[in-house]
């Protein structure tokens, strides 16, 4: 059964209760979504897992609720949000380390000359950022590094210096891609850093002790590929997958890697210009002959675009072949009698629409499930481009996803 619903709209929700306030991240699920799944298919769960975590939004609904969570996630900025999230802090102790850097940063409006730090080294550090707010971010960087030693805390104050260092930077504002500034732009452009610092501490803080008072449960994040494999201690062992897939390649679609990157870079994550590779769909399959799926309608979809663009095709090709093979391996985590909810987007390639959704809910029937429902909705908050250039020729534009299908199965008994 597939049907639309605008109830599933949550248009005039409020999407940033408790710790999702902390740091945008590209096509963020809505906790309001996780959390009536978690209602409707999830009231006697006791462990949560989701396979593409993100920044973590089914976490922090799922423990908020009293149910267990564990989530992975090969981006490390992703990780580090999706873990500061859901992790709760001694208030007392948090207090007197935010008190201890504001009067910090107190005295350096003083004595500025106290600024000495060591300078990070990347590649294009001077192509993103002005020689004084580099100077600025390191000085907040060492503090961080030197005089919090609570390992906690420090990721609550990364995560707040990881958006302090993209709106510093001269990145078009709004975009996930690595776009830079006009020079005109650049030139009026003088971002107060330590005021953005305290901003970002002061609301993540208030996010904090909402959702501390509410927690009842642990989450856990992990680093682990669904792809290639999933640990045999939660073979069997999960009640409710909540998640919400990328829709495609992270090169070609929503460019999680590009949006990371100065982050990462400044956080010290090994291989920050690497995550795209990484994702679904990084690696291209390079076989002459075609994949054939499950699905008989993507295969027709995947006909449709050979005959427009050979290359393109291996990559749609590549990410959905990787993605048949993370669900056969979260197939295995559930319960008999547990659910998987997969929130997914059907995006377009060179015009033509890949239906995610269905091969969502072939592979998963293939693999010992039945169809409950799939849900369609039409996407009011998350953050995504409601066009784009697939061609990349100037000009020439096309529509992006207005709508999602929340995609629901129940395992069955052997």
């Amino acid at each position: 059964m597939k049907y639309f619903d605008d109830s599933w709209d949550f248009k005039k929700a409020e999407t940033k209760e408790y710790t999702h306030c902390f740091h945008n991240y590209p096509a963020m699920m809505i906790p309001q979504i996780a959390r009536r799944l978690l209602m409707q298919f999830g009231y006697n769960a006791r462990l949560l897992f989701d396979p593409y975590c993100g920044s973590g939004t089914s976490l922090v609904e799922a423990t908020l609720k009293g149910v267990e969570a564990i989530g992975t996630e090969l981006n490390p900025l992703a990780r580090l949000i999706a873990t500061t999230k859901t992790t709760s802090l001694d208030k007392p102790i948090l207090d007197t380390c935010l008190k201890k850097f504001n009067n910090y940063l107190f005295m350096l409006m003083f004595k500025p000359y106290k600024m000495n730090p060591k300078l990070p080294h990347f590649q294009n550090i001077d192509y993103w950022f002005a020689s004084d707010i580099q100077k600025k971010l390191a000085t907040i960087k060492q503090y961080i590094d030197e005089q919090i030693e609570d390992i906690n805390i420090q990721n609550f104050f990364k995560v707040a210096f990881s958006e302090v260092i993209r709106e510093s930077s001269w990145i078009r504002k709004g975009e996930f891609k690595l776009s830079r500034m006009t020079v005109a732009q650049r030139k009026y452009f003088q971002p107060d850093i330590f005021g953005l610092m305290q901003l970002k501490l002061a609301r993540n803080r208030q996010g904090l002790l909402a959702y501390s008072r509410q927690c009842h449960a642990k989450g856990q994040v992990f680093s682990f590929n669904t792809v290639t494999q999933v640990p045999k201690h939660l073979v069997n062992n999960i009640d409710i997958v909540i998640t919400s897939p990328p829709y495609g390649d992270s090169r070609t679609t929503v460019a999680y890697g590009q949006f990371s990157r100065l982050s990462s870079q400044w956080l010290g994550f090994n291989q920050a210009n690497q995550v795209d590779k990484l994702l679904m769909g990084g690696k291209l399959n390079n076989s002459s002959a075609p994949l054939k799926f499950e699905c008989a309608m993507l295969n027709e979809s995947i006909a449709k675009i050979a005959e427009k663009d050979q290359k393109r095709v291996k990559e749609v090709i590549a990410f959905y072949a990787d993605y048949e093979k993370s669900i056969e391996n979260v197939a295995k985590t559930i319960k008999e009698g547990g659910y998987v909810c997969y929130v997914v987007g059907n995006r377009r390639v060179k015009g033509v629409d890949l239906p995610t959704d269905e091969l969502t809910k072939t592979a998963f029937e293939k693999n010992g499930f039945k169809h409950i429902e799939t849900i369609i909705r039409n996407i009011q908050n998350k953050r995504m481009p409601s066009k784009n250039s697939p061609s990349n020729v100037a000009g020439k534009i096309d529509k992006t996803m207005t709508r999602e299908y929340i995609v629901v199965l129940q395992k069955l008994g052997i």
